[in-house]
């Protein structure tokens, strides 16, 4: 799968956040439209030591059988700096889509979307440059404010930014567990977003492809 570099990845962290201040111009919020999407790829990466390990997993939608998978391993050169994960974990995820000869409709990041302090968490920067439709799903809050959502599943709530504008939902993907941060990351919006996650929560907290793209990147060596 191509996309276009935008811009490079060996910056300073002060560099990466004038990065991301640029690159929030380009969001773009719509409604997915659930019956054109076929193809659901989950991302996650895994960070040990120096190394980073990512996996793709691809799944047709809306059964959720594995079409795809691919996966690769590079040396860190990022910190780890809370707002700034992208620049740590997208070398790793760029190698991978590299590889990859399905062709994806929507985009599933383990991390954030727009529920981050420039709106331009992982999900929204990669979707910015595969210009594809991607959504983040975190297991942990990391901006916005929110009420506790009701506790049976899909119950949910607004996360806020400072100005009263949505960012993301908190969302009850399975009875009295602990709830998901969801957010649009680019070509998507918070309701489409809910939706589609909470249709990939099967018999689990987190959805099938974010699952499935954790356990292959644990098997990456």
């Amino acid at each position: 799968m191509n996309y276009k570099n935008l811009h490079r990845w060996n910056l300073t962290p002060r560099e990466a956040i004038e990065l991301q201040n640029k690159l929030k111009e380009r969001i773009i919020l719509k409604k997915i439209t659930l019956n054109k999407v076929k193809l659901i790829a989950g991302v996650d990466v895994s960070v040990k030591d120096d190394l980073s390990k990512a996996a793709i997993v691809v799944l047709s939608y809306p059964n959720l059988e594995i079409i795809e998978t691919v996966s690769s391993i590079v040396k860190t050169s990022f910190p780890y700096i809370p707002g700034l994960l992208s620049f740590r974990e997208a070398p790793v995820i760029l190698k991978c889509i590299k590889k990859l000869k399905s062709n994806v409709d929507l985009f599933i990041f383990d991390g954030q979307g727009m529920t981050h302090p420039r709106r331009i968490g992982i999900a929204t920067h990669m979707g910015i440059i595969l210009n594809k439709p991607s959504i983040g799903s975190a297991k942990s809050h990391l901006y916005g404010a929110y009420k506790e959502p009701g506790n049976k599943k899909g119950n949910y709530s607004i996360i806020k930014d400072k100005d009263g504008s949505s960012l993301g939902a908190v969302l009850r993907s399975r009875d009295d567990t602990k709830p998901i941060y969801v957010s649009p990351g680019h070509l998507a919006d918070i309701p489409s977003s809910v939706r589609i996650i909470l249709s990939c929560c099967l018999k689990y907290k987190l959805p099938e492809p974010i699952r499935k793209a954790h356990h292959a990147a644990s098997l990456v060596s």
